[in-house]
């Protein structure tokens, strides 16, 4: 089996952001770190290359692999701000429609810059996410 990729790395999330984002993107990136911090009572960590986390969790599929994860966690990447906090909890479909400009798909959240959308709301979700996750992985 191949070895994971995404996992926890001594990375600082802070110089990550400083080295790879520039302009509305940094300072996006950093909103969503202390908006994610606060809400998750978590320190930052990198995972992988390019995803800033907060928490984990331990998940194992059917087959038998499995591994550690971030509960939720973010990556500024080019095309837009990624976060992955998607977890079909029963209110996310309303929070999203009320979110603003941004793209789904499975498990993630994309936008292009935060003014597009309604900060409040992505607290609500980002909140809402958080505990799905802990209701369904409760090993912290």
């Amino acid at each position: 089996m191949p070895e994971i990729k995404t996992k926890e790395t001594e990375v600082n999330p802070v110089d990550f952001i400083k080295s790879f984002a520039t302009g509305q993107k940094q300072e996006d990136a950093f909103t969503l770190l202390e908006m994610m911090k606060k809400i998750t009572k978590e320190e930052p960590k990198m995972w992988g290359p390019s995803i800033i986390g907060f928490g984990s969790y331990s998940y194992k599929y059917d087959s038998g692999h499995g591994g550690q994860m971030c509960r939720l966690g973010y990556s500024p990447r080019k095309a837009a701000l990624t976060l992955y906090v998607l977890t079909g909890a029963d209110g996310e479909e309303a929070l999203i429609d009320q979110l603003g400009k941004c793209k789904t798909s499975k498990g993630c959240l994309y936008i292009n810059k935060l003014s597009d959308v309604h900060l409040p709301v992505l607290e609500k979700l980002i909140k809402l996410s958080l505990k799905e996750m802990n209701k369904r992985y409760p090993d912290k």
